[in-house]
């Protein structure tokens, strides 16, 4: 799928509208609103915002935010685990055959690999700390939620449980119950940043991810 300047925010990737417009087309591999171009430029925006504070370089970055989730695998796959790997995959394919040197290209690679929660793969680099911080920074907050209940809505599931919405006396199950997977996986995630700047930000955006969530639980 092509992707023209005309169907994503001008300047979305800058300064690197250049490689943008080379790996876009090998960018997103399926309909999902929430691995969308919109959600690559808001990493891309995160990512600057950290590189600007911790330093790192800037042009593996951004080839990773890019291609980060160039292969995509639903929530409730088994192979979901494996969606970072099969990434990267793709990524030194791509890169390879836009003539990367493989030291760049190894960096994207790990730095893709390592992003992901499930795959549970520590980031070794600076490059792969930030993009992790970077993708991370999109599933809490405001557009955390919309994206939450966005995948339960492509998953089927309901928005909460009416007789125990907190899951006081059953287990969590986030696949059955959008809500679940607030305790079962994003108030988690702000506890886990890699860099300094990325922490600080996420600090503001567990606040109102936890805002969201008790005002969700006041009103039913």
């Amino acid at each position: 799928m092509s992707h023209s300047r005309s169907d994503r925010p001008g300047g979305a990737f800058a300064p690197h509208e250049p490689l943008a417009e080379a790996l876009l087309p090998h960018a997103t591999s399926s309909d999902d609103g929430s691995h969308d171009v919109a959600h690559l430029a808001r990493v891309w925006s995160n990512a600057a915002t950290i590189l600007a504070e911790e330093g790192g370089a800037a042009e593996v970055v951004a080839a990773a935010a890019l291609l980060h989730d160039c292969v995509t695998v639903e929530k409730n796959d088994p192979m979901r685990a494996q969606a970072s790997r099969l990434a990267a995959r793709k990524a030194e394919t791509v890169l390879r055959d836009l003539g990367w040197d493989g030291e760049r290209i190894a960096a994207v690679a790990h730095a893709i690999e390592a992003h992901s929660f499930s795959a549970a793969i520590p980031p070794e680099t600076l490059e792969a700390r930030i993009l992790q911080d970077a993708d991370r920074l999109d599933a809490i907050g405001m557009v955390g939620v919309a994206r939450c209940f966005y995948i339960a809505g492509r998953m089927g599931s309901g928005l909460y449980d009416p007789a125990d919405p907190e899951a006081a006396w059953r287990p969590l199950d986030d696949k059955r119950f959008a809500i679940d997977h607030f305790e079962n996986k994003l108030f988690k995630l702000a506890a886990g940043f890699q860099t300094r700047t990325g922490a600080r930000l996420a600090e503001l955006r567990q606040a109102r991810l936890r805002r969201f969530y008790d005002e969700f639980l006041d009103e039913i």
